[in-house]
């Protein structure tokens, strides 16, 4: 086994990266088919989430693989070698296959023990089978990384370490409250029909949603989405439920009606495979206008009325300065900022400036000490006064600087729409979070929220399954490398009967039919017993790590020939495809 790894994901890299690195599915399959083409690997999968891109192959050279894989990721990615490389991360034989079974547990996602991630590959897995770029190992790997994710869940609480990427989200809009009582008799918004928008909407309309709008490119999936939700969550006639509601009303419309619908929506759930963004800063802003409350504005786009006309006269005059101090309305003006003035326009403030930067005599000298030398220079004179000019012209006045007044805080209203974006690239533009009555949380505001989430007991119970399992799948895979060598010795063995048969009734033509198949019985249950133990010894021994040499030494001590064995693998690769198209074509 020469399991290789190259990828990246939330914990390597950051959310601007993955976003330019999300392969569409074009891109994947084009992926898939250049790796298969490409010398070291033989075999290859394509895991790609909202955040993490891997490819998996099987490579007969590690350093040659690992650059192989990373240049070919880089060119369907779209982001160059040079700045993609510091974030890819590479995993090989056992711990490649460990690193599978952890995200396949939920282990390595952004919110531990989602269970979204088994779904991902196991569409993962159909894809490189449609396309037979999946041969024994890769199938073996994916298969059993699915049930070991299954049994992680079944068997452990790993479900409350985390929950879905989707409840997870919706959690941040909640304020500590239960999602269900958020939720419940909202209108929401989800655009895509994809696995993770249906998730999202089933989640909704769990959580008690009045009504939920569906829109998609692909007008027929919104459709179908919609059909199916309202099947299963439309009816629910009396509380046993727990919702307490009658059920949810869901539609489907084309992609053009979002903005409108976005006006009457709570929150909208946003989850497509688009390249650009889907919901605009200006699509958002015209979706709330009207729906924030008088006075809900951020406080500076109010004016100001708080601004002091008069103030306490100055301690200090120069009889050489330019301006006509005791003549500016309501005293003077101090370089010190013994105290403060307000009304007196900024060129005055400047033509004061330059005086200071430029005068000749300073009757100050006298008040220096070597402590103040330096702070008390015409230049840092000026530079205190251009200071003074730019809050003139921001907040209307210079407060004293020895009586600092509070800050106060800008009230912000209550967001009246919700938005979740759970896309890579992301659908809504982030400029949206700074609008009034607008909260948005997307991946990468997820990513720094659930970093310091605590880890859970079943987290432990979960990574000692993993450890347990890569064991077994390690020995089962050596197990399997020594068996093809094992039937071409049997074959081989085989021959030898037949040839020896075949010798016996040469020299003893008028030997009975009764007579021969006894012989013949009794030639392969010698043959038999004598291969028996040692083959069952060495599998056992193949099965242990450093096993992989008897197979080399079965096939030198009785000289079997590499292409037999060779067409044996072939064979057993092409009867696990035939498996997995019947498996494929039951499901």
């Amino acid at each position: 086994m020469s399991l290789l790894v190259v990828g990246l994901s939330h914990r390597s890299a950051p959310v601007s990266v993955l976003e330019r690195a999300a392969l569409s599915l074009d891109a994947q399959i084009k992926l898939l088919q250049d790796t298969v083409a490409a010398e070291p690997a033989t075999e290859a999968a394509v895991l790609a989430t909202c955040n993490r891109i891997e490819l998996y192959a099987d490579v007969d050279k590690f350093h040659a693989g690992v650059a192989e894989l990373s240049t070919l990721l880089a060119q369907h990615s779209g982001v160059g070698l040079d700045e993609l490389t510091p974030y890819l991360y590479v995993h090989y034989e056992d711990r490649a296959v460990h690193h599978l079974f952890s995200v396949a547990c939920g282990l390595d996602s952004m919110v531990v023990g989602e269970g979204q991630i088994l779904g991902q590959i196991k569409d993962a897995l159909a894809r490189a089978q449609e396309l037979h770029t999946a041969g024994r190992l890769l199938n073996d790997l994916f298969q059993q990384g699915l049930r070991v994710g299954k049994r992680a869940h079944s068997e452990t609480g790993i479900d409350r370490a985390g929950q879905s990427l989707v409840t997870f989200g919706l959690e941040q809009f909640t304020a500590g409250a239960d999602v269900e009582s958020w939720a419940r008799g909202k209108r929401a918004v989800v655009i895509g029909a994809g696995s993770m928008s249906s998730l999202a909407a089933a989640t909704l309309a769990r959580a008690g949603v009045a009504e939920i709008v569906i829109a998609n490119r692909t007008f027929d999936r919104a459709e179908r989405l919609a059909r199916l939700l309202e099947e299963q969550y439309g009816h629910r006639p009396t509380e046993t439920d727990g919702t307490g509601g009658a059920g949810v009303l869901a539609r489907a419309v084309p992609m053009g009606s979002v903005p409108a619908e976005l006006t009457r929506a709570d929150v909208t759930i946003s989850c497509t495979g688009a390249t650009g963004l889907v919901l605009t800063a200006e699509m958002v802003a015209a979706a709330v206008e009207g729906r924030v409350p008088e006075g809900a504005l951020p406080a500076e786009a109010e004016p100001r009325t708080d601004i002091r006309q008069v103030l306490p006269p100055t301690s200090l005059g120069d009889d050489e300065c330019p301006l006509d101090l005791p003549a500016v309305q309501g005293g003077g003006f101090s370089v010190l900022g013994e105290a403060a003035v307000a009304g007196m326009d900024a060129a005055t403030l400047e033509q004061h400036a330059a005086w200071v930067d430029n005068a000749t005599v300073d009757r100050r000298a006298s008040r220096r000490t070597p402590e103040r030398e330096t702070a008390r220079t015409p230049a840092a004179d000026a530079e205190v006064i251009a200071a003074l000019v730019a809050t003139v012209a921001v907040t209307g006045r210079i407060t004293e600087l020895r009586r600092p007044e509070p800050v106060v805080e800008v009230p912000r209203p209550a967001p009246v729409l919700a938005l979740l974006d759970l896309a890579m690239p992301r659908d809504i533009d982030a400029a949206a979070h700074r609008l009034a009555g607008v909260r948005l949380v997307d991946i990468e505001s997820l990513a720094e929220v659930s970093a310091d989430a605590p880890m859970a007991s079943d987290v432990d119970m979960v990574r000692r399954i993993v450890s347990d399992e890569v064991a077994a799948f390690g020995a089962a895979q050596r197990a399997a490398h020594i068996t093809p060598t094992v039937v071409a010795l049997r074959a081989m063995a085989a021959d030898v009967v037949a040839t020896e048969i075949a010798r016996l009734e040469g020299r003893l033509p008028g030997l009975d039919d009764k007579h021969r198949g006894e012989i013949t019985q009794t030639v392969r249950r010698v043959v038999d017993k004598l291969l028996h133990a040692p083959t069952v010894r060495v599998k056992q021994l193949a099965a242990e790590p450093g096993g992989a040499g008897y197979a080399d030494a079965l096939r030198t001590l009785f000289d079997l020939d590499q292409e037999t064995v060779a067409a044996v693998s072939r064979a057993e690769d092409s009867r696990t495809m035939e498996n997995d198209a019947e498996n494929r074509g039951r499901s």
